[in-house]
């Protein structure tokens, strides 16, 4: 094992609740420390199993007497009929008959791992949310629970844990020392678990909260609400890759989702594509999403929204590949994403549009701009070949000259005043088709439906803005549905008017 990584088991008090004589032949055997769990079966002989196969404890078959000591020192089981010993990570599942009778048990061993996210550790201190996966058994609960205590111990941050089946803060009340000074919220049952993720928020206002498997698309929704409130999301979903997340109908609003989008016949050509095309839905609920292949070998996707963009368009961009090694972790390869001329002009448009260097505002909303203004414009991450830098003006007056000197040159630099998607058609518009649109009017429009959408999520009512001419209606529908909230028209003229929908 990586002298970097510790464990922590406290297998005596799993040993514990065996019969005696059990208990005395678990004890006297050699490699405990790699022991996945113990197997017990009404009318068969005990097993204890480890990652190289598994090893007979008995020659006598397990009794009904045996099976009712070790439920006895358990306790209760709950409705997935799992449990647990307090204090600890261990978690004892259950088999019954047809009469609801427990007749087999088995009893796996929890451990505690510390020195597993030294290898992500830089992408936690982002501040991101983040998105961990990987088959069963590859280690993301572990991480999750080291992540918890990581930010709660050495970052100080308010950090609460939805804990659905108590397997990242153990079994009991009192939660295992492993989640550091994070806050845990058990949760009922499984169906409640979106709830649950919706109350943490609202309540005990985090500033993370980790969740181990989201299936559901309630709970998809769930955590959408809870990145959109400002909250970095730690978690954890049903899939092995970053593509299994985007063709899962349930989970895709993970990553942005799919939509459908049928181009003008003009604009079909100037791609070089058919008229009907699969774009990204809505930001990311994720920024990062990271594959753990194996326990020391992790794939980073470090910008989930380009990585989603590029695939829907039939490229396969290619994460950062991590080791882990004793020293650390080495970067085995590095991220990369199709250049331009690997995609050809049909694909990226050709070379007369200007190349835009977006700095300190919202890529994925840039591209959405330029795509629904049809503009002659591309954004460049090379800010050598910029045509031009597009920044907001707080970061100008600080690294206008940085920028400048960075570049070798002297290129223009333009300004927005925030980071929306109205600002940045308003600037295009401008910049292109000298159409520029009186600047206040957009602020006033923003700045209700802003407070306008923290009205909803406090509240979970429908809010209703003021009577405005279609004109200024149907931009607040559009501005409404990019914040992935839903709206409608009510009332008669003159008096008609938006009203935001939970």
């Amino acid at each position: 094992m990586n002298p970097r990584i510790q464990v922590t088991d406290n297998l005596e008090e799993l040993l514990s609740i065996l019969p005696p004589l059990l208990k005395e032949r678990v004890s006297n055997m050699e490699g405990l420390e790699d022991l996945i769990e113990i197997v017990v079966d009404l009318g068969r002989e005990p097993e204890a199993r480890f990652p190289n196969g598994g090893v007979l404890l008995s020659d006598e078959p397990i009794t009904m007497a045996d099976i009712n000591y070790i439920v006895s020192k358990i306790g209760s089981f709950d409705g997935n009929n799992r449990a647990g010993i307090p204090k600890t990570l261990h978690r004892i599942s259950c088999i019954r008959n047809r009469k609801g009778d427990i007749i087999g048990l088995t009893l796996r061993v929890g451990r505690a791992v510390y020195g597993t996210v030294d290898i992500i550790r830089d992408v936690i201190e982002t501040g991101k949310s983040i998105l961990l996966l990987g088959k069963p058994g590859v280690g993301k609960t572990t991480m999750l629970r080291e992540i918890a205590r990581i930010l709660s111990d050495e970052f100080k941050k308010r950090v609460v844990v939805v804990d659905t089946s108590n397997e990242i803060g153990g079994d009991g009340d009192i939660p295992h020392p492993a989640i550091g000074r994070a806050r845990r919220m058990q949760v009922s049952s499984p169906e409640r678990q979106h709830d649950v993720m919706i109350e943490a928020v609202e309540n005990h206002m985090p500033e993370v909260i980790v969740i181990d498997e989201i299936g559901t698309e309630l709970e998809a929704k769930a955590a959408r609400t809870i990145a959109e409130r400002g909250v970095q999301l730690i978690g954890t979903a049903h899939g092995i890759n970053l593509e299994n997340i985007l063709l899962n109908p349930t989970l895709s609003d993970l990553v942005g989702g799919i939509q459908a989008v049928t181009l003008s016949d003009e604009e079909a050509k100037k791609r070089g594509t058919q008229k009907t095309v699969l774009e990204r839905k809505a930001p990311p609920t994720f920024d990062i999403v990271i594959e753990i292949r194996d326990r020391d070998t992790l794939a980073i996707h470090h910008d989930v929204a380009q990585v989603i963009d590029y695939m829907l368009r039939g490229y396969s961009p290619r994460p950062e590949i991590r080791s882990r090694r004793e020293y650390g972790y080495e970067v085995i390869e590095e991220a990369s994403m199709p250049v331009e001329e690997e995609m050809g002009e049909s694909s990226l448009r050709s070379n007369h549009y200007l190349r835009v260097y977006p700095f300190g505002i919202s890529r994925n909303r840039l591209e959405k701009a330029i795509r629904e203004l049809d503009v002659p414009a591309l954004i460049t991450k090379k800010l050598d070949e910029a045509d031009f830098i597009l920044t907001l003006t707080s970061h100008e007056k600080r690294e206008g000259n940085k920028l400048l000197a960075k570049a070798h040159r002297n290129i223009p630099i333009y300004t927005i005043k925030s980071n929306t998607l109205v600002q940045m058609k308003n600037f295009l518009r401008g910049y292109f088709n000298g159409e520029e649109q009186e600047e206040s009017e957009y602020n006033r429009i923003l700045e209700e439906i802003d407070e306008g959408i923290r009205r909803v999520m406090e509240t979970l009512e429908p809010v209703e803005l003021a009577p405005q001419n279609a004109r200024i209606r149907k931009l607040q529908h559009q501005i409404i549905e990019r914040y992935n909230f839903r709206s409608e028209s009510i009332g008669e003229e003159p008096y008609r008017r938006v009203r935001i929908l939970p």
